[in-house]
């Protein structure tokens, strides 16, 4: 169920070097689970390294179900919360998930283009990149929360 999210007006678009960190992070948490899944492959094969279509299949669709289910969830991913990104639509709506395959079909060409769909961010109005324009999505920046509003 898609949600709509509060500090819609309080949010502004981040430059590049924000997305890339939270992407390095996202990273970091993607090469921790595709070793988990390489394990569980090896001990599964008798020891053996997976190479089948199979098995990267099942890595990609992993990878997807990764940023699907945060994308759709909270609207951020664990990167994308320490660096206070959030991805929705632009009237403040979680995305759904024909926009999350979209937005990660889009950050794949992105990267094959040699960084280029985020490199957009440079260049756009908006400073969307590439995922977001085909999406029809946004990232923003979330304002810091105040020590006054933390809870105790």
């Amino acid at each position: 169920m898609r949600r709509y999210f509060t500090q819609i007006d309080d949010t502004w678009p981040p430059g590049l070097a924000r997305r890339l960190m939270a992407m390095l992070y996202d990273f970091l948490l993607m090469v921790a689970l595709w070793m988990v899944m390489g394990f569980a492959a090896v001990a599964l094969n008798d020891g053996e390294a997976n190479q089948s279509p199979l098995f990267h299949s099942l890595l990609f669709l992993a990878t997807f179900v990764f940023f699907a289910f945060f994308w759709m969830r909270a609207g951020m991913t664990l990167g994308m919360q320490a660096w206070r990104l959030r991805v929705q639509t632009p009237d403040g709506m979680s995305i759904s998930l024909n926009q999350s395959l979209l937005r990660f079909m889009t950050a794949i060409v992105s990267f094959a283009a040699l960084g280029l769909g985020y490199w957009w961010v440079l260049f756009d109005i908006e400073r969307r990149a590439w995922p977001d324009i085909v999406s029809g999505t946004r990232i923003v920046v979330l304002p810091k929360e105040k020590k006054s509003d933390r809870k105790n």
